[in-house]
């Protein structure tokens, strides 16, 4: 597939000036100026965060309401439920909150819908079960701001709402005690970006600020909000940087027992936000997306060894579980596309059958091998229900309300969406979508590659590609910087897990370097020893027994033109 390479326009002067200034390369200068860190204040929040970079809590709208109402709890130690979602950011929202009012001397209860059964946010039977438990007060995390009917369903039996949340109001927000959420259209906060768990951490710190407790007491937390923030794929500048930087070094020393278990089970040698992306975030997701959330919420909140042994394994088994049945999905999208859809502007494929805890993942990869929208459904007696995702370009969310005459209903943004419809509706769906996406030019859409800079091999030096790792934790709005080198030429290429992989070795004037291509195996194919090569790809520091290099990850490659 072509894809468009466009490389950031460079004020050379600026980056000189930014080097000088903080003492660090001009590399480095560049790429921050790359990501609008162009003044030395900036420099030294995002490479240094410290805990007085974090905002002042009451500027978030309604906490003022929400801390007097929590802390007259506290003292006539009321029934307080805390209910929140059943992904990562909703279970470490809980953890959060519950740990923090335990240590107040309230025991508060927790609820976590059943994906499976329930679905996402308040519903009115799960409401009615904490009423018949005697809870007065509920705290929503993570959800609640378009629970509006539910939350009017709630203050009719007598319990009272507080809302924290992170995503998108409605046209009215819930009319409840207080609704803290950054998104809302009067609010004075200074970011409005942060995951569930963040709005949870700030409201621990504005009650420790009531209290005139120590800062550690809310500080202390940071791990379980960095797991939640990396988690959720909110951008990790501003505040959630802050979060993630300094809640990593937590992670690394953290006290959780579930936690730290969880952890040594995966075996990271390099506690990042990889680990967490990759090694914590799916596994506790996969017991959401299994029906079974409640186990990881348990696993955060013990403070049992063995507890959290069992459970640490049981949470492996579901992912375990999770990937065998992606795969199997995955695998069947795949022929139904292969078939009979992949010449179609955008995907939509369904089977009965098909599991909707993990048909968004594969969606998502479905959309990634081939650029272009997909939209999975899986089939339920007459009931379809689904999940889509997009490219940049092609806003999902706008072409479901402009193809709605067969659809149930839907919900989402302009990159990925849930959907429901009937069976006997689901072809004339497909070509209704289809046909809109065809029309509004979709195939003129061309992926394109931000590259932050382009060098030379000669340029290229561990001391360099170590200092990159001041831009660390990477994540969304702070991706790991892409590098641009020309006229390589290629020294030996194989391939690498039956196939799978591609290693090349590479050459420019008398300097050389080792690359790899995840996934791309093929592509040696289409090359020989000889060829002058242009390369897009990451640069890192490859230790194998003890020796340390540079090595290249190549994310694109093409045959040099001069």
């Amino acid at each position: 597939m072509n894809k468009k390479w466009e490389v950031y326009q460079e004020d050379e002067e600026k980056v000189k000036q930014l080097a000088n200034q903080n003492g660090i390369s001009p590399l480095l200068a560049s790429i921050l100026i790359n990501r609008n860190i162009d003044t030395s204040e900036k420099v030294k929040q995002f490479i240094n965060p410290t805990r007085n970079d974090f905002h002042n809590p009451f500027l978030m709208p309604d906490m003022e309401e929400a801390t007097n109402r929590i802390l007259k709890a506290i003292t006539n130690q009321e029934r307080v439920m805390i209910y929140g979602d059943y992904d990562v950011d909703g279970i470490t929202s809980i953890t959060v909150l519950k740990k923090f009012l335990l240590d107040r001397g309230l025991m508060a209860g927790e609820y976590t819908p059943n994906r499976l059964e329930e679905g996402y946010g308040l519903n009115k039977e799960a409401i009615k079960y904490i009423y018949e438990q005697g809870y007065t007060l509920m705290i929503t995390v993570d959800c609640g701001i378009s629970g509006n009917e539910e939350i009017e369903y709630a203050k009719e039996l007598g319990i009272e709402v507080i809302v924290t949340d992170h995503h998108e109001p409605g046209e009215e927000i819930p009319n409840c005690i207080a609704v803290i959420d950054a998104k809302r259209k009067d609010n004075q906060y200074p970011f409005n970006q942060l995951a569930g768990v963040g709005v949870v951490f700030k409201l621990i710190q504005a009650i420790s600020i009531k209290l005139e407790l120590e800062a550690k007491e809310y500080l202390k937390y940071l791990d379980i909000v960095c797991v939640g923030t990396i988690s959720d794929i909110v951008p990790l500048i501003n505040e959630n940087r802050v979060i993630a930087k300094l809640g990593l070094r937590l992670v690394e020393m953290t006290r959780n027992i579930g936690l730290k278990t969880l952890l040594d089970s995966i075996g990271y040698k390099k506690i990042d936000s990889n680990s967490i992306s990759f090694g914590i975030a799916p596994r506790i997701n996969a017991c959401g997306r299994m029906g079974a959330q409640e186990e990881a919420l348990k696993l955060l909140l013990t403070e049992n060894q063995e507890e959290a042994d069992q459970i640490t394994e049981t949470l492996n088994k579901y992912n375990q579980e999770r990937q065998a049945t992606e795969k199997t999905i995955f695998e069947e999208a795949i022929a139904q596309i292969e078939q009979n859809e992949k010449d179609n502007p955008c995907l939509v494929v369904g089977k009965e059958g098909w599991h909707h805890g993990v048909i968004g993942i594969v969606s998502s990869k479905v959309t990634e091998l081939y650029f272009k929208p997909s939209i999975l459904i899986c089939f339920e007696g007459e009931e379809g229900k689904g999940s889509g995702r997009s490219i940049p370009g092609f806003d999902l969310h706008e072409a479901l309300m402009k193809c709605g005459n067969y659809i149930e209903r839907f919900g989402g943004h302009s990159m990925a969406i849930g959907i429901t419809v009937k069976k006997e509706n689901f072809g004339n769906f497909k070509k209704e979508f289809q046909e809109y996406a065809k029309k509004s030019g979709i195939n003129d859409i061309i992926p394109v590659i931000k590259i932050d800079e382009e060098t030379t091999l000669k340029n290229v030096s561990l001391e360099t590609v170590r200092e990159l790792s001041l831009l660390e934790p990477y994540g969304e709005a702070n991706k790991v910087p892409l590098f641009m080198i020309r006229n390589l030429k290629i020294q030996s290429i194989r391939t690498l897990s039956e196939g799978k992989h591609l290693k090349v070795r590479l050459g420019q004037d008398s300097y050389m370097i080792d690359s790899i291509g995840f996934g791309i195996g093929e592509w040696a194919e289409d090359y020989l020893i000889g060829d002058k090569v242009d390369i897009v790809g990451n640069l890192e520091v490859n230790n194998f027994n003890g020796n340390e290099k540079v090595q290249l990850v190549i994310k694109d490659m093409r045959k040099s033109t001069n």
